[in-house]
C-alpha cells in the first residue's frame, strides 16, 4: 500500500494536484475538505475535534484493506509543533501496515494562490471557500500567522519533493509526481 501526503498552503492546487494523479495512478484521493465540509454544514462551523476523528477512521479503515494506496491532501503549518504530530500521528497508522509513505510539497506565490482561490473545480468541491472575500481574508490570515513553506533540508523524509507549481497544469506536476515515487 502507498500514501502520498501533498502538503501546501491553501489554494496552492493539492486537491487538484490529486485529482489529477488519482486519474493517472490507482491511487484514491482523500482531499482535506472531504471531511471538513460536511462537519462546517452539520455544526455551522469547522469542529477540529469531529474532523480529526473521522480522519482517523478513514485512515485506520483504509490502511485495512487491498487498495493500492491513498493520497490525503493537508495544509501544514510548519511552525506548529502540533501539525508535525498530527501528521505523524495519521502516517503512522499507514506505516504500521507497512505502506510505502511519500510526501510532496507544493508551493506557488500568494498572488497565484488568491486566483486559485476562487477556481470552479475548488468551488464545487468546497462549500465553505464559496465566499470569496471570506475565504481571501482567511488565505491571507493563515500566510500572516503561519509558516506554510518548509525551509530547504527541514523535511527529514526519504521519500519528499517539493514542487513550485506556479506556473505548471495540475496534470503536469501529477506526472512529475508519478514519475518520481514510481506509482
Amino acid at each position: 500500500m502507498k500514501l502520498v501526503v501533498i502538503i501546501g498552503a491553501g489554494a496552492v492546487g493539492k486537491m487538484t494536484v490529486g485529482q489529477e494523479l488519482a486519474k493517472i495512478t490507482d491511487l484514491r484521493l482523500y482531499h482535506g475538505h472531504m471531511d471538513i465540509e460536511p462537519v462546517v454544514e452539520i455544526f455551522g462551523r469547522r469542529v477540529n475535534s469531529a474532523v480529526d476523528r473521522i480522519r482517523t477512521a478513514i485512515f485506520e479503515e483504509f490502511a485495512q484493506t487491498d487498495l493500492y494506496g491513498m493520497i490525503f491532501t493537508y495544509m501544514w503549518a510548519f511552525d506548529q509543533q502540533s501539525n508535525w504530530d498530527y501528521i505523524d500521528r495519521l502516517v503512522d497508522i499507514f506505516r504500521q501496515e507497512g505502506a510505502d509513505i511519500y510526501y510532496v510539497e507544493l508551493v506557488a506565490s500568494q498572488e497565484v494562490r488568491l486566483q486559485r482561490n476562487t477556481t470552479e473545480n475548488r468551488l464545487q468541491h468546497k462549500a465553505s471557500k464559496r465566499n470569496a472575500e471570506t475565504s481571501n481574508a482567511r488565505l491571507l490570515n493563515e500566510d500572516a500567522n503561519y509558516r506554510l513553506v518548509s525551509h530547504d533540508g527541514e523535511i527529514p523524509f526519504e521519500n519528499y519533493m517539493k514542487i513550485d507549481n506556479t506556473n505548471l497544469a495540475p496534470d503536469v506536476v501529477a506526472k512529475m509526481i508519478k514519475d518520481k515515487f514510481s506509482l
